[in-house]
């Protein structure tokens, strides 16, 4: 049987699918990746099947109306309907028409949920099946208010339910004059509003997150399969440059400190910021520069700027991990059994931040806007010394450790699909 995954967005989106399409090949099945073209390299090193998207997200998200975006436009789910249709309009029908000619001779297809809409579009215009996989929570629930709604805490089930609601309506207004020109192009009818809230509710959906970290609703339906997370284990081939390895036998386990793509419209200020909260607390620190391009000119014995280092191998290593609460940067950290210090600053961040302090796996989320030198180092020393915290963090590490999330993923598709 033959399966498209289509993906897009940044790394923390594109490699759980790769994590799923490997575990989906060892079960049999042949597996073609739909994804931006600018992750050839990284789903080729794995041996799978790749599908080039055209539309390079990280030069979107670098882009100064990306970077705005990240500061301000995501805060605001209203406002950020206009900001994400300014940042997709040039590349969104080319991802499209290239994910439909990915699935051309495909017997199914796996689709990220928050393009549920285009997925859809296409198994139906090819008649074949579909199930949708998220690293974040988009159905409504009344147990918690939904990722990207600005008020993230729990203030009764009726908000919660209605923050869902909410969300879902923005996700449809982000896509909707995109979705209608597609389906024109595919001679498909119009696809309505209650239809897309309708395929959330009927459509299998692969939650690749730990059920320890959040436990399926009760007012979900069974469509809905918690599966645990999707890691994906570093190349065996990869070995850390001597210079970190001798940095990190220098002294106490550092800090971690890294935004992905989030450093946002000024990444020297951030970097400075930093380096100040760094030597404030009193802390080794481990930067890495991420897609913002985040550089020290300035530079200790005690901080070391890396580029690049698998999650999976570096995060043991360090005594907390600073990070803007990306769904997968999130999941490595609470693998990793260290505490967290969380800086959100769009969309589903603050929702990871703030499900990471209900745990009692870090401190309170610092929110971007709000982020000093004074209440990050205050935060990270917290993070590295209160030891109920350390507790917590390294129990829920090893119960995470056990889950088999893509096990799971596999047997479910098996059971849809044959």
């Amino acid at each position: 049987m033959k399966i498209t995954i289509f993906a897009a967005g940044s790394q923390g989106d594109i490699q759980p699918c790769v994590a799923l399409g490997k575990g989906l090949q060892q079960a049999g099945y042949q597996v073609c990746l739909a994804a931006p073209a600018d992750f050839a390299d990284f789903i080729q090193h794995h041996n799978m099947s790749f599908h080039p998207l055209r539309g390079d997200v990280q030069q979107i998200m670098a882009s100064d109306t990306g970077r705005k975006f990240m500061e301000t436009g995501g805060a605001n789910p209203l406002r950020s309907i206009r900001a994400v249709r300014t940042m997709i309009a040039p590349v969104i029908m080319e991802m499209a028409e290239d994910a439909y000619a990915a699935c051309l001779g495909a017997d199914a297809i796996i689709c990220l949920g928050v393009f549920s809409a285009f997925g859809q579009a296409i198994a139906e215009a090819l008649n074949i099946p579909i199930i949708h996989v998220e690293p974040t929570p988009l159905l409504p629930t009344r147990s918690f208010a939904a990722p990207s709604w600005p008020i993230q805490k729990n203030l009764g089930g009726l908000h919660n339910h209605f923050s869902g609601l909410a969300m879902l309506q923005v996700l449809w207004f982000w896509y909707l004059p995109f979705v209608k020109d597609f389906r024109q192009r595919l001679g498909l009818p119009a696809y309505t509003v209650s239809r897309f809230h309708r395929t959330f509710k009927t459509t299998p959906m692969l939650s690749a997150y730990s059920p320890n970290i959040i436990p399926h609703p009760a007012d979900w339906p069974d469509t809905v399969n918690i599966t645990g997370y999707f890691f994906l284990d570093p190349s065996a081939d990869w070995q850390p440059s001597a210079e970190l390895e001798a940095f990190l036998d220098a002294g106490d386990p550092p800090v971690y400190i890294g935004f992905g793509s989030m450093a946002g419209e000024n990444p020297e200020k951030m970097a400075g910021l930093v380096l100040s909260a760094l030597i404030k607390s009193k802390q080794r620190g481990i930067l890495l520069t991420g897609w913002g391009g985040m550089r020290l000119d300035l530079l200790s014995e005690n901080v070391f700027v890396l580029d690049y280092a698998p999650h999976r191998w570096l995060f043991p290593r360090t005594a907390a991990v600073v990070h803007h609460g990306g769904a997968g940067t999130t999941a490595e950290g609470v693998h990793a059994g260290v505490p967290t210090v969380t800086v959100p600053f769009v969309l589903d961040q603050p929702f990871w931040g703030a499900r990471v302090k209900a745990l009692g796996l870090g401190t309170d989320p610092i929110p971007r806007k709000k982020l000093t030198a004074e209440n990050l180092a205050q935060a990270i020393t917290i993070a590295v010394t209160n030891p109920e915290m350390k507790k917590r963090a390294n129990l829920i590490g090893k119960i995470i450790r056990t889950e088999r999330g893509i096990e799971n993923a596999v047997k479910i598709i098996q059971h849809y699909l044959g």
